[in-house]
């Protein structure tokens, strides 16, 4: 396994690396259901917004190249879902297949669980053995499939879902709301 350097994402710095891994997998694979690559003033504009909320770090390799990124969004609008997290992760094409995701999520679960996070939901378009393998490596179980969902590259496309217990509910008491990530982006 190499050696990573895991740290809290910079718009200004990483944009254009986090740019270049997405790309190439918004056009040319049903993985996101994105369908046109955001430039990098998008990416810059989004690692901004979630940091302000929200945990995004970068994995960099030995020779300062962000190897992928992982981060967390809000799960749904209403206030009952507040500790409830979207994550999702990526990996340069290179550096698939070194653990690189893993080490990422596990540093993001435990930062989510940390800040009082609940749940982790992903959503994994179907068949992908390997993220299903990823997430399962971390403490993903399977919950459901919204069969047929999305429509890219001229075929429909089902989603799985896993959902990661970060902390213990513990009883019917209202748990303290998550902190926001900002307040602890110290890295």
């Amino acid at each position: 396994m190499p050696p990573l350097t895991i740290r809290v994402a910079s718009s200004a710095r990483d944009a254009a690396a986090i740019q270049a891994i997405y790309a190439p997998i918004v056009a040319h694979s049903p993985i996101s259901f994105e369908t046109e690559p955001p430039g990098v003033a998008e990416v810059e504009r989004r690692i901004g917004k979630t940091l302000e909320r929200f945990p995004w770090f970068v994995g960099v390799d030995e020779q300062g190249n962000v190897a992928g990124y992982v981060y967390a969004s809000q799960h749904r609008e209403r206030a009952a879902y507040r500790w409830a997290v979207d994550v999702t992760a990526y990996v340069r094409e290179d550096c698939r297949k070194q653990k690189v995701a893993q080490r990422l999520y596990e540093r993001l679960l435990a930062e989510l669980a940390a800040l009082g996070y609940h749940q982790a939901c992903a959503g994994i378009t179907q068949p992908n053995a390997a993220s299903v393998a990823l997430h399962e490596s971390v403490g993903f179980r399977p919950v459901g499939v919204y069969r047929r969902i999305g429509y890219k590259l001229g075929a429909w496309h089902d989603v799985g879902w896993w959902q990661c217990e970060l902390t213990s509910a513990g009883g019917d008491d209202a748990p303290a709301k998550p902190r926001m990530f900002a307040a602890r982006a110290t890295d």
